[in-house]
């Protein structure tokens, strides 16, 4: 940011006395600071992108979940790897995923979704979060591990710009 001002200021206050100057370094460089970093993919773009989340991401679509966790949030996501989905009971993935079955799978997608964007620093053990399908996930910390629902958190804090995933080893299902 200083860089940027600097230059600003150089290009501004360089004094001519009638002469052409370097404008155009100056230009060229006042444009180099000016281009912004790339800005952070929302959840659900961070899903599609990641390797180990195809499922989530199929189950989100099918669910119809995928406008509303591009949307502005924020989120936070307790998000499922493939090897999570493959460890439910055999057919269970498979029935969930018809569409006659929309509502379920909807139910326990969000019961993996908080609203508000919380950080890994920000959960103690033995905290009940309040899910988007309004049950609770309670955490466990156990020396320096993050559980959620016995899930374990196996990546922390991943920013999105519209809130936060928590990459998590098993699919946690609400109690009914």
């Amino acid at each position: 940011m200083m860089l940027a001002v600097s230059v600003f200021f150089v290009a501004c206050n360089n004094e001519t006395d009638g002469k052409e100057t370097g404008t155009q370094e100056n230009t060229v460089k006042t444009e180099a600071v000016k281009q912004e970093e790339p800005v952070a993919k929302n959840i659900v773009e961070t899903a599609i992108a990641s390797p180990d989340h195809t499922t989530l991401v199929e189950a989100v679509k099918a669910a119809g979940l995928v406008e509303t966790l591009s949307g502005t949030g924020p989120f936070t996501v307790f998000a499922p790897t493939n090897a999570a989905f493959a460890a439910l009971p055999a057919g269970t993935l498979d029935n969930l995923l018809k569409p006659e079955n929309k509502a379920d799978l909807t139910s326990i997608l969000t019961y993996h979704v908080v609203p508000g964007k919380v950080m890994s620093s920000q959960l103690t053990d033995g905290q009940k979060i309040k899910t988007v399908n309004g049950a609770e996930l309670t955490v466990t910390i156990k020396d320096g591990k993050v559980m959620i629902d016995g899930a374990n958190v196996t990546a922390a804090d991943l920013d999105c710009s519209n809130g936060v995933i928590h990459v998590i080893d098993a699919v946690v299902l609400p109690k009914k």
